[in-house]
């Protein structure tokens, strides 16, 4: 049987020498899509127009079903013991409902905790009724849902996550993964303000900021962690983002009890290494590999001899974690908590168990 993908002695030596005594034995990963390639509507070229989504992450896997995942995390993880939090990918067409359902039937079936997908256009009856129908334990969503009529550039969170969803989650103390809009990401003054808001407002939910704010290069901080030094609960995790510098200014920021391990699976199997070119990032990835990618600002390509060196994005994620940590005098225990007590806490607080 072919194997999902490759790892080759480049990625074996690169987590054996770096990551595998880091890592504890158990990890949870608070951030990974489930979905199947059958719940799709056939491809086809899409009009032209604003754009709210980077389209290279496609190029990494067709899909990413339980089996893939639970496969994924032997070949990468062969001495840790890896549980998941699971949630849909974006939908396309009218297929949240077969995505959301897909995910509760794998969630229960792999005994893993699991989040709706939702909809701005869903009441807070009808979104706390699909939650406890599915046995999700929150939600997550994303700036693609927010209404058609808005500019990508002015989407804000409530556009996708409105008041009457919140005020459901944080009766129930659910967990909101939360993706921020705008291109001025975490440092945007909007979306702090907002964040700030929601802490305030909603103090029982449980908000993740998912990738550090998408606070991918040092430019996208701005004062940000100035401002979030002054909450007390909202989480953040660092799901698909390299930047040992912003790690380091989150954990001086925040401290390691309110910061969360995440993956983004599929699209952390790409094999890559990420630079910044001006105010923006670059994968760099072997040419040829992921295919055309000229033109996609977000992607470059390296041949011989520097492509052969390149590993997972998923351990370059974890490694630059690791020189943050090291920097910041992390202990065992505060590792510990980041990739496992943490979101254990969290998971039993939510599911009552």
């Amino acid at each position: 049987m072919k194997p999902l993908f490759e790892v080759k002695p480049v990625d074996r030596e690169f987590y054996e020498t770096r990551l595998r005594d880091f890592l504890p034995p158990r990890i949870i990963d608070i951030h990974t899509h489930l979905w199947r390639a059958a719940d799709f509507p056939a491809k086809k070229k899409k009009p032209a127009g604003e754009q709210r989504t980077v389209t290279w992450p496609a190029r990494v896997a067709k899909d990413n079903p339980a089996e893939d995942l639970r496969e994924t995390y032997r070949l990468m993880f062969p001495r840790q013991q890896v549980t998941p939090l699971v949630f849909a990918t974006l939908p396309e067409g009218n297929n949240l409902d077969v995505q959301n359902r897909y995910v509760a039937a794998s969630a229960r079936k792999q005994e893993w905790p699991a989040l709706i997908f939702s909809h701005p256009s869903w009441s807070g009856k009808e979104i706390e009724r699909r939650i406890r129908t599915g046995g999700f334990i929150g939600a997550k969503s994303y700036l693609s849902v927010a209404p058609s009529c808005l500019p990508a550039k002015e989407i804000r969170i409530y556009d996708y996550f409105p008041h009457h969803q919140l005020e459901v989650y944080n009766r129930n103390g659910w967990i909101v993964m939360l993706h921020i809009p705008r291109d001025g990401r975490i440092r945007d003054p909007v979306n702090l303000a907002q964040l700030m808001e929601i802490e305030e407002k909603y103090p029982r939910l449980k908000l993740i900021v998912a990738h550090v704010g998408r606070a991918y290069c040092d430019h996208d901080i701005g004062n940000a962690f100035d401002v979030l030094a002054k909450s007390r609960r909202m989480f953040f995790d660092f799901s698909a983002n390299t930047n040992d510098h912003v790690f380091e200014r989150l954990i001086r920021c925040v401290g390691p009890k309110r910061i969360l391990f995440g993956s983004d699976m599929p699209i952390t199997r790409m094999r890559m290494r990420r630079i910044t070119e001006g105010d923006h990032y670059v994968n760099l990835v072997p040419r040829g590999l992921y295919g055309d990618v000229s033109g996609d600002k977000n992607m470059g390509e390296v041949d011989g001899a520097e492509a052969s060196r390149l590993t997972f994005f998923l351990y370059e994620e974890i490694d630059a974690f690791r020189r943050a940590a090291e920097r910041a005098k992390l202990g065992r225990k505060d590792i510990e908590r980041v990739f496992y007590r943490n979101a254990l806490e969290m998971v039993e607080a939510v599911s009552g168990k």
